[in-house]
This record gives C-alpha cells, structure tokens and sequence, in this order.
C-alpha cells in the first residue's frame, strides 16, 4: 500500500502463523482468525450464538498517511466480509477506517455499511490526538447520524524498561489508555456536543475509569479550573453514554463495573481469539451470583443486541 516496514505474516503451517512488526514476533494466530468453520466451532463449545469480528489494531495503520490507510482499510474490510459471510448470520462484521483523516474515515464507513458491515471498531487515540480531537468528533458525529455502533480498543501503548517486561504494557497500559479516552469524551465535551444517538462502546471494561470514577468526580468539583474542561457536568453523569464489555475476569470487578456503569451499560465480550481473552466467554457473568436472571440476561445478550441495533 506503499512505504516500507508494514506488519506481515509469517505463515508456520496450514493453521498457524504468526504476525511480525518487522522481525519482531508481535503474537501468534492460528486459522480462527481466517476460517468461519474454526470460530463457529468455537462459538458452539462456548454457547455463544452471535459473535462480532472486528479488525486486530496493530493493522490500523493511523501513523501512515491517509490514503495507505484507506488502502489498508478496504483489503482488511472487504475480507471480513469474505469470512463473515461463511457463518451463517452468526458473524457480525465491523469495519476499520482510516481515523487520521476524517473524510476518508466517514466514507469507507459509508461503503462498508452499504456492503454489509454493522459497525465500526477505532483506536482509542491517532498518535497525540485524543477521541475530542475535532475530527474524530466529526467522525464520531457521522456514526450517530448513520447509526454505526463504536467499538473503542486501546492500542498502540507506550513502552520503555518498566513497560516492557511481563506484558506490562497490556497489563496495566490498556487500562489506563481507556480511562484517558472515555475521560477526553467527557472533559472534552463531546457527549455535550455530539448527538445521543451515538453508541459506543469501550473494551476491558472501560479500563480503570468505573474504579476510579469517584476520583474524577472528586477533582471535577474541587479543582475544576484545572478539570472540568468542556465538559458541562460531572464525569459520574455522563456514564449513561456510552458502554463497555464485560471482559473484567473477576466476579467482583464485574459487581463494581455494574454498580458504576448500570445494567444496561455492561456487554458481554471475549477478547476472542487472543491469549488475553476469556474461555469459555461469559464465565465471569455465569459466576456472578449477584446478579438476577434478568440481570444476567442483559449482560451475556440483551445489552450487546441492543447496541448492534438488533
């Protein structure tokens, strides 16, 4: 697509390959990447009967100049629809855009729904331009007026020494890359300037924002010439906006992600096919026994249909 040093795959057999980010080994894939009839067999060992496919983001491809990326964007898009398609309705594609230049953004989202994607999943950050940056705002604007659920997945952390042992940069990086976006739409005023309609979604939780959703608060009323930002309102207001996954692995985290973010706010999510992810999907929620049946009922479908627009 142009320029050198892309990511590439390094085929080991049939079934297994691995992505490099030049000769680095950057993780291990096998063929439920590429093959519907290895995810579906997967689906059923788990119970899950509707999964969403999304783009891997180590392929967004945001530091390159637009037009790679949107050349990027396309192969990767109009693929997913080759393998979605291969499961029978029980895959769900999202797409990927170029975000760095929100023209191009807005309209491979447009052909992309016009093709048969239902969503769209983004970075959570276009090098030091956060999810208030005005052109992400205008793309996120178009999602809500065509009704194109968001996915956000932290990518792209900082590394160094401290980082770069014990998957630290997965392990405690994602986490605060999420709480720093969903805080940028809210003291960035987006949610106060972007129509309600708009569903987006933050994986793993929404990092470490439910825990400390108190602190945030606490600082919005005590140092607010210095927090509060464009924002209109406390940040524990705005938590009916948006919504995040449930992929939080303890029972008690999840209680809490409950508590802060409301029922109908939580979705069940996998990670799926990663090492990170969860098997069998949903096992935190079927541990949960706090929740009632109809609780339980929204957290593993409801919620998660709804936001698909289903």
């Amino acid at each position: 697509c142009g320029g050198s040093g892309w990511p590439w795959l390094r085929i080991d057999s049939e079934r297994a390959a691995m992505i490099m980010v030049g000769e680095t080994e950057f993780r291990p894939v096998g063929a439920e990447c590429w093959d519907a009839s290895t995810r579906l067999a997967d689906m059923d060992a788990d119970a899950v009967d509707v999964q969403v496919v999304s783009p891997t983001p180590v392929f967004f491809s945001y530091d390159r100049p637009a037009d790679q990326a949107a050349k990027v964007a396309r192969i990767f898009n109009d693929l997913t629809l080759q393998v979605t398609a291969a499961g029978g309705g029980r895959l769900v594609p999202f797409c990927q855009v170029p975000l760095q230049d929100p023209d191009l953004a807005c309209a491979e989202l447009d052909r992309c729904l016009a093709a048969g994607h239902v969503g769209v999943e983004i970075g959570n950050h276009v090098g030091d331009r956060d999810l208030d940056d005005a052109g992400i705002v205008q793309f996120l604007t178009h999602c809500a007026q065509v009704g194109a659920p968001v996915f956000v997945h932290p990518w792209d952390m900082p590394g160094g020494p401290r980082l770069d042992r014990w998957m630290a940069r997965w392990l405690t990086g994602m986490p605060a890359e999420t709480h720093l976006s969903v805080l940028a739409l809210i003291l960035g005023g987006v949610f106060d300037r972007v129509p309600d309609t708009l569903r987006i979604c933050f994986a793993h939780g929404g990092g470490s924002f439910p825990f400390w959703l108190g602190r945030a608060d606490n600082a919005w009323h005590r140092r607010g010439d210095l927090v509060r930002g464009a924002s209109t309102a406390p940040p524990s207001t705005y938590v009916d906006r948006f919504c995040v996954d449930s992929v939080v692995f303890d029972p008690a985290a999840l209680r809490l992600l409950v508590d802060t973010m409301g029922e109908d706010r939580v979705l069940v999510g996998s990670d799926y096919p990663y090492p990170l992810g969860e098997r069998p999907v949903g096992q935190v929620v079927h541990r949960a026994d706090f929740l009632t049946a109809e609780q339980r009922q929204k957290l593993l479908s409801g919620n998660a249909l709804r936001f698909l627009g289903r």
